[in-house]
């Protein structure tokens, strides 16, 4: 005899309920940490927090050059605010590591007469079609003002008053427009997403990223600035020994991998010898060293 499967309706509540509270605790989880501003010098600071990336925040002689905008309207209030307290002069430029939506989304939030800086890849990369394929949201024309009117091709400087800041290019790596913020006076350098630590890194090879790249380019940076001191996108601040440490764990996974595929592993075999959140990046090493043998 089959017997009837009954549904009490009051364990369907509880069962919607549950799952509501359970969506609410995630909902919580997701919410962003509180956005502060970390001193790194007399003039120059670290914005961590809030919605998107970290960024950075610099007070020269007559202006404030941000590098980096959050992703929403409140996370960009935020920086404000903290500004307000730190100086009256004004923002003047705000210097954009990469096209990232982390990264530059807050952009359109930015004060009236703000000044948009980026290199000249990382422009385009505004107007590249995003992972899925769909069209970028920059291509609106609403939004042209916030997108950087002002590019360069390997080095650029920018003077608030007697204070220079340095923009410099290095080449491909998480992207192919990866802009590195030197300030020398203070030795410091804001990298963007070109190293991160703690966690696996991200190369977008959508956009024309490249690990092998990344390698080069890292190695370039360190050989051109004497900074002590790097800031980055999503990880806490770390130093040259930091730097050499990541380049090394990339060339690490990309010698393994090339290894694998001499022994003739496939790609799955590959990806099981690597933890699970490194598959994404272990796919994009194995497509690299295939294209380079074609």
């Amino acid at each position: 005899m089959r017997l009837k499967r009954l549904c009490h309706p009051l364990a369907v509540v509880l069962v919607v309920l549950s799952s509501l509270s359970f969506a609410q605790r995630a909902a919580g989880q997701r919410q962003a940490a509180p956005l502060t501003f970390r001193k790194t010098s007399d003039n120059l600071y670290e914005i961590l927090g809030g919605r998107g990336a970290n960024g950075g925040a610099f007070i020269g002689g007559d202006g404030v050059l941000l590098i980096d905008s959050k992703m929403d309207e409140a996370s960009v209030n935020q920086v404000l605010v903290e500004i307000k307290k730190l100086t009256d002069k004004p923002v003047k430029y705000m210097v954009n590591t990469h096209a990232d939506g982390d990264h530059v989304n807050g952009n359109r939030y930015l004060p009236p007469g703000t000044t948009f800086v980026a290199h000249e890849n990382c422009r385009k990369e505004f107007f590249h079609t995003t992972r899925d394929g769909a069209p970028s949201q920059w291509s609106d024309p609403k939004l042209s003002a916030f997108v950087p009117s002002i590019t360069y091709r390997t080095k650029m400087d920018i003077y608030l008053g007697d204070r220079r800041v340095e923009l410099w290019y290095f080449g491909v790596g998480h992207t192919t427009g990866d802009t590195v913020v030197y300030f020398p006076e203070e030795k410091t350098a804001f990298v963007g997403d070109q190293v991160f630590l703690g966690r696996t890194p991200l190369i977008h090879a959508y956009k024309g990223g490249n690990s092998f790249e990344n390698v080069k380019t890292l190695t370039k940076m360190l050989e051109t600035l004497d900074a002590e001191h790097f800031c980055t996108g999503h990880s806490n601040v770390t130093d040259r020994e930091g730097v050499k440490g990541s380049i090394a764990s990339m060339r690490q996974r990309q010698e393994k991998v090339k290894a694998l595929i001499e022994k003739g592993k496939s790609l799955d075999e590959i990806r099981a010898e690597f933890g699970p959140d490194e598959a994404q990046l272990i796919a994009i090493i194995h497509n690299e060293i295939s294209a380079a043998k074609k």
